[in-house]
This record gives structure tokens, C-alpha cells and sequence, in this order.
């Protein structure tokens, strides 16, 4: 066990979420269609057809919302913009209404003390433009821009923390080469040209940032750091390139102007070559980098898994959540420690870490226990500390997630809140772990041991 120890001065507590995951009414009041609408809504590639119509009604909702993160001493709040509710065509005119909401959504955390901290692009590209192409349009870096540029002219100022993607690679591993997430593709030419799009996609939105802005703009990558299943030369490579593929291929280009070298191993002849310019356009300067973590992996060779050749070896005695990822701390203080080797002191935040668990079908006064999460929650914030303790520079934590909501293609099934959410009625009810978390913020982390 440690020794009682605080967080340092000034560090960060929050909670985050994503607009089609907790908004609903998602095109009301002007908005227009997002992948996330049609791709729900197509029979067949959601459980039990779950679509983000209603989720949380945070739309609606968002006063009771903020006034719970006020109650659990929230000091930040993550949340995502949707780019159809503010453009509903993805560019050209915007809808007043949907610009609206951000703006009362921010000045109702401001008034509540809570930072907000948007990220401008979690997964949800308007219909239009993906009736244009998409990520495979070379035009989207711009039409990103142009959206971001309306955002930071509206809220840069009460906003002083953006994130500009939220997980590239699950964008472009789930919508594009496996088809499991929106826009469901299935394509081994077209991943690659996805997240070289993204890239610069980011890149465009960093450079207008610094002709406009006035404080602080990053990415949001989810890191799962990849151990080998044991010493053999074959599992050693196919760690190499799973780690490659999820790990390095969104952050290698920002900081060192290149991608790394398995990516042609991987995809073979569907890895193209980019123009020197594009590499100069994502790898802008940015002010903070926000890790998602969740688990790691243990990777072994598999030459019948494509395109990776790998597999994931499941670890016996482990705990595993209802994602069927294990619960490994350790691998977040490696992930941090790696970061910070790898690419420099930047300053880092925990954008999301949380675990699905099976919480109690009934609210037992006024309350859910969910001791595993509770525990989740204590060991990945020992965890960080022991990354601070190595000299990190962790600037904050956001749980995942503030609500119970809709877990992408896996509908309403997995619940990763620290608040509870009737979906039927909207109830909201705090769960153990989110009294935990309230402990933990007004402890600055004191309470942990």
C-alpha cells in the first residue's frame, strides 16, 4: 500500500462524455443527419437497434446535469461538439440554435466553476460530407478547419482547453478497415488514407488555432501499450507492429514529421506515400496531448489475423470488465512513463479512463454500488500518481464516464458511468463509485490508501 499522497496543486478532476453518446434530440432545432444517425438507424449494426435519438437528453437536460457534476465537485467537464447540430451541411451556413447550446452549456459550467474542455470532433461527421467522401476526401482538412474556426470564434475565451480528435485510431479502425463503428467500411485502401486525413485534419484546425486563438489546443489519442506473449521472435515483431498501429501512428507524425515504419509492413501496397507538405501540416506544435486508457494487451503472432497478423492473448487470473478488456493499472503508468520518453515533457491529460461493470438492476435508496468500479477507479489513480511520481507531467483526470449512455454499436448495454441513468425515465442516481470520485476531488487524492 502507499503512503497518503496528494495530486499536485492545481491538478484537474473531471468527467467526460461524447455528444451522440449522451445529447439525444441530435437533429433537432436545425441540426442535420451525422454518421452516428444513419448508421444506428440501418438495421442490424447496433444492439437491439439502440440509437442516440433520446441517450441521456443531455440536450435538454444539461442545467440538471451540470448541477450533479457541481454536487460531486467536478472541477472540468469533457464533452464533444456535435459539427452537424452547429453546420448542419458540415459547412456553409451555421445553425444559430445548435451554436446556442454550446454557448449555454459552457456558461452554465462556467457559473458552476467547471471548466469546459470540448473536444470538436468524437466520431460523429455530418451525412453531408460523408455523402462527399468523408475522411477520404483530401478537402476535409479544410471543411474541419472552417468548422473549427466558427467553435473557437464563439467560445475561445470561457473555452481555454481544446481537443481537436477524439481517437483517431478508433475512427479509422472501427469505420473503416472493420466496419464495426460509423461509417461501417471494411476497406484496406481506404484506412489508410482516413487517418492521413484525420491527421491533417488536426493539423489545419492547430495552425487556424494559432491564427485566432489565445490559449491552449491538443489532441486526444487512446493508448493501449502492447506486451509481448513471450520472447520469440514472432511475437516480439507482432507487438512491434500492433504497438505501431494504435499507438504510434497518430502521435509519431506530430512529433516527428513521419509515420512509423510497420505501417507499410501492415498495409502492404495500400500504404501510400504523402507529400512532404502534408507531414509539415500535422505536425504543428500542440500545447497538451490527452491519453484514453483503458487495458492493455498481450499480442502473439496469428498469420490468419488481418492485416495485423496478431492476436490477443487472454491472461488467466486476470480481471476482466463487461468489454472483455482486463483491468491491468500498471499499464497506464507504463503508458504515461512511454509518452514521456518517447516524444518529451508535454503536458498530458487523462482525458478518459473508466470501465464498463454489471451494476445493480435496482436503486437501493437513493444509491448503486458498483464496488468494481470503485476499485477500477482506486488503482488507476494509484497508478497515476506512481507515473507523477516518475515525473510525469499530468495535468488532470476525466473519468469515464459522468452517465450511463450509449456505448456506440453496442447500444445501451454497457454502462460506464459513475451516475446512473434510467433510460426509460431519465432518473438520474449516483452510483458508490461517483461518492468515491467526490472523495477522491475534495482529498485531492489523499484518500486513496
Amino acid at each position: 500500500m502507499h503512503a497518503k499522497r496528494r495530486f499536485p496543486e492545481g491538478f484537474l478532476w473531471g468527467a467526460a462524455t461524447a455528444a451522440y453518446q449522451v445529447e439525444g434530440s441530435s437533429m433537432a432545432d436545425g441540426a442535420g443527419m451525422s454518421i452516428w444517425d444513419r448508421f444506428a438507424h440501418t438495421p442490424g449494426l447496433t444492439r437491439d437497434g439502440d440509437t442516440g435519438d433520446v441517450a441521456c437528453d443531455q440536450y435538454r437536460r444539461y442545467r440538471e446535469d451540470v448541477e450533479l457534476m457541481r454536487q460531486l465537485g467536478l472541477q472540468a467537464y469533457r464533452f464533444s461538439v456535435s459539427w452537424s447540430r452547429v453546420l448542419p451541411a458540415g459547412r456553409g451556413a451555421p445553425n444559430p440554435a445548435g451554436l446556442d447550446y454550446y454557448e449555454r452549456l459552457v456558461d452554465a459550467l462556467l457559473e458552476a466553476g467547471i471548466a469546459p474542455l470540448p473536444t470538436l470532433y468524437h466520431w460523429d461527421l455530418p451525412a453531408a460530407l460523408d455523402d462527399r467522401g468523408g475522411w477520404l476526401n483530401p478537402d476535409v482538412a479544410d471543411w474541419f478547419a472552417d468548422y473549427a474556426c466558427l467553435m473557437f470564434g464563439k467560445l475561445d475565451g470561457r473555452v481555454k482547453t481544446w481537443a481537436t480528435l477524439n481517437e483517431p485510431w478508433v475512427v479509422t479502425d472501427g469505420g473503416y478497415l472493420h466496419g464495426a463503428l460509423a461509417p461501417g467500411h471494411r476497406n484496406r485502401f481506404e484506412a489508410p488514407i482516413a487517418s492521413h486525413n484525420l491527421m491533417r485534419a488536426h493539423g489545419a484546425a492547430v495552425k487556424a488555432y494559432r491564427a485566432e486563438g489565445r490559449h491552449r489546443i491538443g489532441l486526444v489519442v487512446n493508448i493501449e501499450p502492447k506486451y509481448p506473449a513471450s520472447q520469440d521472435p514472432a511475437d516480439l515483431a507482432a507487438t512491434a507492429r500492433a504497438a505501431a498501429y494504435m499507438n504510434r501512428q497518430y502521435l509519431d507524425p506530430i512529433f516527428f514529421g513521419r509515420y512509423p515504419e510497420e505501417m507499410t509492413e501492415i498495409f502492404e501496397e495500400a500504404w501510400p506515400t504523402w507529400p512532404a507538405e502534408d507531414y509539415a501540416l500535422i505536425a504543428q506544435p500542440i500545447d497538451w496531448l490527452g491519453i484514453n486508457y483503458y487495458t492493455r494487451s498481450v499480442t502473439g503472432h496469428d498469420d490468419g489475423n488481418w492485416p495485423l497478423k496478431t492476436r490477443v492473448v487472454r491472461q488467466d487470473q486476470a480481471t476482466y470488465t463487461e468489454t472483455d478488456w482486463e483491468v491491468f493499472p500498471q499499464g497506464l503508468t507504463d503508458t504515461l512513463v512511454w509518452v514521456k520518453e518517447r516524444y518529451g515533457d508535454i503536458p498530458l491529460m487523462i482525458t478518459e479512463n473508466g470501465a464498463a461493470f454489471i451494476d445493480p438492476a435496482t436503486v437501493e435508496q437513493g444509491l448503486v454500488d458498483d464496488p468494481q468500479r470503485v476499485d477500477y477507479l482506486r488503482w488507476h489513480l494509484g497508478a497515476l500518481q506512481d507515473a507523477i511520481a516518475r515525473g510525469v507531467n499530468v495535468e488532470g483526470y476525466m473519468v469515464w464516464s459522468l452517465l450511463d449512455n450509449l456505448e456506440w454499436s453496442l447500444g445501451y448495454s454497457k454502462r460506464f458511468g459513475i451516475i446512473h441513468v434510467d433510460f426509460a425515465t431519465q432518473q438520474r442516481t449516483l452510483k458508490e463509485s461517483a461518492r468515491f470520485y467526490a472523495e477522491v476531488i475534495a482529498s485531492n487524492g489523499a484518500n486513496l490508501t
